[in-house]
């Protein structure tokens, strides 16, 4: 077949070019560079991809990128393994999806769950010392809130991840999930 009348031709490009601008390791997610932290991981891979690849550069700006992504992946797991230990299975990967059509239930609650997050940054190992607070986990503190659930998931998220000095995280997280 000629490749102009092949639909399966750009296929496997297509794919890499997906893969390439998927910030948040959703496939297909559109939702990308809406917020700020989206913003900079895309700002890090267009200076990535205009470097020399062989270049030392290129090496620690994809060696950044690839760290981010895999704090981004972490932190999201702890949220998921502590909404399925409140009891939200099901709903757990619903109640973390924000896309830029996501919106805040309740403008009242924006304050309270602003402070619940902060509480959640300062009090607890559920985000590493070197996060910067996302937006989009105001977005899922919100639908705690309208759940009346975000107290205790700050209870257990205080429980499974307590703040230890000079520690990043508990190593007993999801040891004590499961128990």
């Amino acid at each position: 077949l000629c490749s102009n009348n092949n639909p399966y031709a750009s296929f496997g490009a297509t794919l890499a070019r997906d893969e390439e601008q998927n910030l948040w390791s959703t496939p297909h997610d559109v939702t990308h560079t809406e917020a700020d932290d989206d913003r900079v991981l895309y700002n890090m891979i267009v200076v990535r991809n205009q470097l020399d690849k062989d270049s030392e550069e290129w090496q620690k700006l994809n060696y950044d990128i690839y760290t981010l992504r895999q704090t981004r992946k972490e932190v999201r797991s702890r949220w998921k393994h502590i909404l399925e230990d409140l009891g939200f299975q099901k709903e757990a990967d619903s109640l973390l999806s924000v896309t830029k059509l996501s919106i805040i239930s309740d403008s009242q609650n924006m304050s309270k769950a602003r402070d619940i997050l902060l509480k959640l940054s300062e009090e607890t190992n559920i985000f590493p010392t070197s996060w910067e607070l996302s937006e989009r986990y105001l977005f899922v503190v919100d639908r705690l809130i309208a759940l009346d659930a975000a107290d205790e998931f700050f209870k257990m998220a205080s429980a499974v991840y307590p703040k230890r000095p000079g520690g990043d995280r508990g190593d007993e997280g999801p040891r004590a999930l499961q128990s």
